[in-house]
């Protein structure tokens, strides 16, 4: 059930991405002061999307019901794991299964534009943007052209806030308990935010081992492995200056990949398992 769930929001995420890419297209809004603004299409002009839309409606609340008739039957409890804490819904009640499969599907897309965010953030310096990157910052909006320090604060602001707002119906349906103050919450919603970084143990190897096979065999020119390639150096600035060349080959990934995995993976893990030892939880501090 866990993986129908993970594919279904993947599902979800690539309607939201369709519907938001709309407004990207050139033939949608156009003038005829310039040469696509001459352009029309063929079939009739659409609607603007509402149809994306209800299709993730009909999506997220047609697997609530799912949820609802199997859930009981499987035993099968529906969990959203937040790293530093694991959400359990009951599975007997309607309401709380669709507050699941929202936040559920809510947790995926904060994630997929938190790594569209990191992308931005890694590429800042690039003068000349490939087609990718410009497709990344143009579904980030106005944010991709923040300065440095509103881009690293943004994820903390926006889950703190939103941990606060959504905590008083968590509590409604016992999903949650109750917290002595507001700052509490807030700490909670930051240690959340926290967990969003080390989701990039998912996302950065893969740059740098496409980078890596990409360096010795030749896979062909495209605007995707100019993507990968670029990121995959900013991403290896810092280790320029170590002597981690060998002959023809460049070991410079492959530590990127175990530091990445050190930092997001092994750290926390260990931090987590010394504060249990001693009984300490840093979600009830």
């Amino acid at each position: 059930m866990g993986l129908i769930d993970f594919i279904l929001d993947l599902a979800g995420v690539l309607v939201w991405l369709s519907w938001r890419s709309i407004r990207f297209d050139p033939l949608v809004k156009t003038t005829p002061a310039t040469l696509a603004g001459t352009l029309r299409r063929a079939e009739p002009r659409r609607s603007k999307g509402w149809p994306y839309l209800a299709g993730l409606a009909t999506l997220l609340v047609v697997r609530a019901l799912l949820y609802r008739q199997i859930g009981p039957e499987a035993d099968w409890t529906p969990k959203l794991n937040l790293f530093f804490v694991s959400l359990a819904f009951r599975n007997d009640h309607f309401f709380p299964i669709l507050l699941f499969s929202v936040l559920s599907f809510a947790r995926i897309l904060i994630v997929c534009y938190f790594w569209l965010l990191a992308l931005t953030i890694i590429n800042r310096h690039s003068t000349e943007p490939d087609p990718i990157q410009k497709m990344v910052r143009l579904h980030l909006g106005p944010v991709a052209r923040w300065p440095l320090i509103f881009q690293l604060l943004l994820p903390f602001l926006l889950i703190s806030g939103l941990w606060i707002a959504l905590h008083p119906l968590l509590v409604h349906f016992g999903v949650t308990g109750r917290v002595r103050s507001y700052s509490h919450l807030a700490e909670q919603g930051a240690l959340i935010a926290l967990a969003l970084w080390f989701s990039l143990q998912y996302l950065l190897p893969v740059f740098l081992l496409l980078h890596l096979v990409a360096s010795y065999v030749y896979l062909g020119s495209s605007t995707l492995w100019e993507f990968i390639g670029a990121t995959a150096r900013n991403l290896l600035a810092p280790l320029r200056r170590l002597p981690l060349r060998i002959a023809r080959f460049d070991f410079s990934p492959l530590v990127g990949v175990i530091l990445i995995f050190a930092l997001l993976h092994w750290l926390p893990k260990v931090i987590l398992t010394k504060l249990a030892q001693h009984n300490v939880s840093p979600w009830l501090l």
